[in-house]
């Protein structure tokens, strides 16, 4: 849910982000993903200038990280950029239009603003308490590095006689890092996009089912870094707005097929239905999200025009029960919706006064040495 509450608040719609546990196309096709976000512990990687001389990559929006602390929202944005069915919203899609002509450095600059003056939205979706541990270790890191250079040998007296000792070998010691890239298929070909690199990087030549093309470069990697610290999402359309366009799918079947059924329709139906479908369905039209949505609509009701009354009735049935369905899983969605909004509240309250407070008056009482005890 962070990455999904990220977007949104970038003006994104209609989307959301799913963890996936596996790359084979069981557990990835039926989600039919807009683009893919690959987290996993960096190691330096190194390409041939040649490998970025693509004039087609010249044509996807591609902006390098120059930020530390924004690498998914680079990530995410590299994708959804690509993505032109995506309704990224008109702030997103007005810094695109104005950033298209720019090089991938300047884009990432871009970036990097954009966030400073949105109110640093990445920092939005931390604890306090972890930005202020942050900065603390920042702090710490920082004096370490001056009292050793403070410390450091100084230079030999000039009279004196001097040796030259072997120069020490520092130990290197390689901080874990996590990275976020991303991949997409956009002008006809796949393409994973390291904001840490020069340019995209093709994958290979897009088809039908674009992850086919992807999932030989994911398991190549996966393999490179030799371990499973790592994370795969998909981008892709959003429960809700799939599970409410179902819905108003079945409401306007209810009501097409009602127009087209003769009178006294009601006796030869299932009476229990007919019970439910008054509650079922809501007669207020519902805005739709999916962009397909009028077209699979006008040509049902083509076919519906077509069918004889007995067709009618079945398809009326069906309609109600696919109706029930459907409610049910609007309903899920908005509890889900709930509990997500719930446990990012709770992540990212600052509980640290609380228990400051808490504390000072269990001491001030005289119950904290009690307890301690204890």
């Amino acid at each position: 849910g962070v990455f999904t509450t990220l977007t949104r608040k970038l003006g994104v719609k209609g989307l959301e982000f799913v963890e996936l546990y596996d790359i084979e196309p069981w557990a990835v096709d039926h989600l039919h993903p807009h683009g893919l976000i690959f987290c996993f512990l960096w190691r330096k990687d190194t390409h041939r200038p040649g490998t970025f001389d693509d004039p087609t990559a010249e044509r996807v929006w591609f902006a390098n990280q120059l930020s530390d602390d924004a690498c998914a929202s680079q990530a995410i944005l590299n994708v959804l950029f690509n993505c032109p069915d995506v309704k990224i919203g008109d702030d997103m899609a007005y810094f695109k239009e104005e950033t298209k002509d720019m090089s991938p450095v300047m884009r990432g600059l871009a970036i990097s603003n954009l966030f400073s003056i949105v109110d640093n939205l990445p920092l939005t979706l931390y604890r306090p308490p972890d930005i202020r541990g942050a900065i603390n270790v920042i702090a710490t890191t920082t004096l370490d590095a001056k009292k050793k250079k403070r410390n450091a040998d100084p230079p030999p007296n000039k009279r004196a006689k001097t040796t030259k000792k072997p120069a020490k070998k520092e130990e290197e010691t390689e901080d874990e890092v996590y990275h976020f890239i991303g991949y997409v298929p956009a002008n006809g070909k796949v393409w994973e996009l390291d904001g840490l690199k020069s340019g995209p990087l093709e994958v290979g030549e897009a088809s039908t089912e674009w992850m086919n093309v992807v999932r030989p470069a994911l398991r190549t990697k996966m393999r490179k870094y030799g371990h499973i610290q790592f994370s795969l999402l998909a981008i892709v359309d959003g429960a809700f707005e799939t599970a409410n366009d179902e819905w108003e799918y079945w409401k306007r079947e209810r009501r097409v097929l009602e127009r087209h059924l003769d009178p006294g329709w009601e006796n030869s139906v299932d009476p229990e239905l007919c019970d439910s479908a008054a509650s079922v369905f809501e007669e207020d039209v519902c805005p739709t999200y999916l962009v397909n949505f009028g077209e699979r609509r006008m040509r049902r009701d083509k076919e519906i025009i077509d069918m004889d009354q007995e067709q009618r009735r079945k398809a009326w049935e069906v309609c109600v029960k696919k109706g029930m369905a459907a409610r049910d899983a609007v309903q899920q969605e908005l509890t889900k919706a709930a509990e997500q909004n719930t446990e990012h509240l709770k992540r990212t309250h600052d509980y640290e006064p609380f228990f400051s407070e808490f504390i000072t008056r269990l001491n001030n009482e005289g119950h904290l040495a009690q307890l301690l005890k204890k």
